[in-house]
């Protein structure tokens, strides 16, 4: 067997329970505080330093829990994450109720100003979404690799390596049951991205209630923001 092929059957971080990075998450959710600090005031539902404020606050103990990667897990850290995530996804689709509102409104005269801002609310969008699938699958990030399979919770999704133990070789040595691989953030944030702009799951299927619920949401909140800046766009072009 190739020397590359063989470290990938043992080069997850799993075998090493060594745990995820801490970073990738962290940036991934300071741009989304960054992306509503931008937004037009009149999309905010509070003073434009409020909402930040107060989900930097709940990132601080997190990362204090793990600074650098993700091995402990606590009731108050699990609490903590899905708190800000629920705050930034709330928040987010406040502005877009509020964005549709002034698409649609006669009397609004920058449009181009709006349709920036859609762009910020879809990227946001796409983030928190990939941050809620990321921290419910399988138990959260830290249970993916501290847990033993066995005793991890049910999947709430089935990516493709989950079963390609049956494939040709040079796959198959890549999939979950022969290298324990495990998602990480980027393959929810795929998963994310390919709700929001095929408006469906693709390669990576939803298995549990909450994980269809979510990924309907998205879905329903990326479309409306499509066709309503396409709608605007058009006009304003015209």
């Amino acid at each position: 067997m190739p020397r590359a092929r063989e470290e990938a059957r043992f080069r997850h971080p799993r075998h090493e329970r060594r745990g995820e990075a801490r970073l990738p998450g962290v940036a991934a959710t300071l741009v989304a505080i960054a992306l509503y600090l931008l937004l037009p005031q009149r999309l905010l539902i509070a003073p434009r330093y409020v909402l930040p404020a107060l989900e930097c606050v709940l990132l601080v103990p997190l990362i204090a829990i793990n600074p650098r990667r993700l091995t402990r897990q606590t009731r108050a850290f699990r609490v903590l994450s899905l708190t800000l995530v629920a705050v930034i996804g709330a928040s987010n689709l406040v502005a877009l109720g509020t964005l549709i509102h002034e698409l649609v409104s006669a009397e609004v005269k920058d449009g181009r100003a709006l349709l920036v801002a859609s762009l910020q609310i879809w990227l946001t969008n796409v983030i928190v979404f990939g941050l809620a699938y990321w921290e419910l699958d399988r138990g959260g990030p830290v249970s993916r690799t501290q847990v033993p399979r066995e005793a991890l919770p049910l999947a709430d999704f089935r990516f493709s390596q989950d079963e390609n133990d049956d494939a040709v070789q040079e796959v198959s040595d890549g999939s979950s049951k022969t290298s324990d691989w495990v998602p990480t953030l980027m393959d929810y944030l795929y998963v994310s991205v390919t709700n929001s702009t095929a408006f469906s799951p693709t390669d990576t299927m939803p298995l549990s209630s909450r994980a269809k619920f979510l990924m309907s949401v998205e879905s329903v909140a990326a479309l409306l923001t499509s066709l309503l800046v396409i709608a605007r766009a058009v006009s304003i072009l015209h």
